[in-house]
């Protein structure tokens, strides 16, 4: 059993990031200060029985316990040989000897040729940050681009 005194929740407080935790630590400072549940919960304007399952999850698993669990989302409509496919034809894709960039939107089509399903825009961005990509675009190259005569350039005195 973990003891709700022997915490410095006001420095735990300060450090954290994420917005609930922060609530979820300031309720157990408020009741290791001397508030009981039902002054906690209006003070902080949640239910008594929200207030009641963090002290239990405190002490039960201490500060982790208070920590939010993944939360399962909708199954990825790609299998994931389909997925393995999709990051090897954007990677043989993204960067084209001939210039060009690769387009969500070309993505959103491929998807649909391949698999037969229907990703949105916005999904197909998700999805490739997923994959661990960024979508971050450069300048495309001229497929008639000089690097000596770039350099050349550079070398000019202002």
């Amino acid at each position: 059993m973990h003891a709700i005194k022997d915490i410095d929740f006001s420095s735990l407080i300060a450090k954290e990031t994420n917005g609930r935790m922060r609530v979820r630590l300031l309720a157990l400072s408020h009741i290791k200060d001397g508030a009981n549940i039902t002054e906690t919960a209006k003070y902080l304007k949640v239910s008594r029985r929200i207030v009641n399952e963090w002290l239990k999850r405190f002490y039960a698993n201490g500060i982790d316990g208070l920590k939010e669990k993944r939360r399962p989302g909708r199954p990825c409509a790609l299998s994931d040989t389909q997925l393995e496919q999709l990051k090897q034809h954007v990677h043989s894709n993204s960067i084209k000897p001939s210039g060009g960039r690769l387009k969500g939107s070309l993505l959103v089509t491929y998807i649909h040729q391949e698999f037969g399903v229907i990703y949105s825009l916005d999904n197909i961005y998700r999805l490739l940050h997923q994959l661990n990509f960024s979508w971050i675009t450069s300048r495309s190259k001229h497929p008639k681009q000089s690097i000596e005569a770039q350099e050349d350039v550079k070398k000019i005195p202002n």
